[in-house]
């Protein structure tokens, strides 16, 4: 038990939040356009558990790939493996038993999502890997964990259309957007050892500015979903409070003051999930109770 603790905080077991609100938003917006009906308690129950089980290989594995870059990195070297509190082979077992349940999770699911699933497997595996020949690992890490809506969507509904295309590069962009906040304070460390990301390619100052871009990209993505879905004004309304809230993360941080980094990266981001989603549910929710 005292390793399975060390182990969940070692991946951020609770920044699951990122991602799984969106795994629902497309399972239940999919569900709804091709299927005319919510999908059912046990479908959302595989999606949770093929989420959590992808993610936890996912995290687990990029920890393990960069033990000896978090041991050099003042920042990251309390982490479980460089501090000596889990040891390499006892982190391949999590690894292995998350795989295992990302698997028999799928299997549950539309036969399309097994099909995929070796993409997915690929892109979990490689994204640790990319920035240290390419500076747009948080473009690769955007596509990886955008995944979770698009994988929501094809759970249910054994179908990839406009709107899950759309759906998941605007959740790709939403996650490249705040993963290039993120590596702003590793931008000096990433320079000196030769790893590749936009701040330390190009700066601080312009990688906020592009992150921005990134963001700006997300709301247009967020607004095509209305108008190529059935949502309404309950959906809006979602869509304004995201606004809010990418606006506010921005003015979180700046050039010359990354104090706030952590609240703009994990609070503001796991909130704007959840208020998404709540308010597609909501509207969806609404449509059928006036049937």
């Amino acid at each position: 038990m005292n390793k399975l603790k060390v182990f969940l905080e070692m991946i951020k077991f609770e920044h699951t939040i990122f991602a799984l609100p969106f795994a629902y938003m497309g399972a239940v917006l999919g569900s709804v356009m091709l299927r005319d009906h919510l999908p059912s308690w046990m479908e959302i129950l595989w999606i949770t558990l093929a989420l959590i089980g992808a993610r936890t290989a996912g995290m687990a594995l990029n920890r393990v790939i960069d033990k000896v870059i978090d041991a050099l990195n003042p920042r990251t070297s309390s982490r479980a493996i460089p501090a000596g509190l889990m040891k390499t082979a006892e982190a391949w077992i999590f690894i292995v038993l998350s795989f295992g349940l990302l698997f028999f999770a799928a299997a549950q699911l539309d036969p399309l999502a097994m099909k995929l699933l070796p993409i997915a497997v690929v892109m979990l595996v490689g994204y640790s890997y990319t920035k240290r020949f390419t500076w747009l690992c948080h473009v690769f890490l955007g596509l990886t964990n955008g995944l979770a809506a698009l994988g929501g969507w094809v759970a249910v509904t054994g179908q990839v259309s406009t709107v899950a295309i759309v759906f998941y590069l605007t959740i790709a962009l939403w996650v490249a957007g705040f993963d290039i906040l993120y590596a702003c304070q590793d931008a000096e460390f990433d320079k000196e050892k030769g790893l590749h990301s936009i701040p330390s390619r190009f700066g601080i100052r312009a990688s906020l500015l592009i992150a921005r871009g990134f963001h700006i990209l997300t709301g247009v993505g967020l607004w095509a979903i209305f108008w190529l879905s059935d949502l309404s004004w309950w959906y809006l309304v979602g869509m304004l409070i995201a606004y809010v809230i990418l606006i506010y993360e921005h003015r979180l941080v700046s050039p010359h003051d990354l104090s706030k980094l952590n609240m703009a990266f994990f609070t503001m981001n796991g909130v704007l999930s959840v208020i998404v989603f709540t308010f597609t549910l909501i509207d969806l929710a609404v449509r059928y109770a006036w049937r």
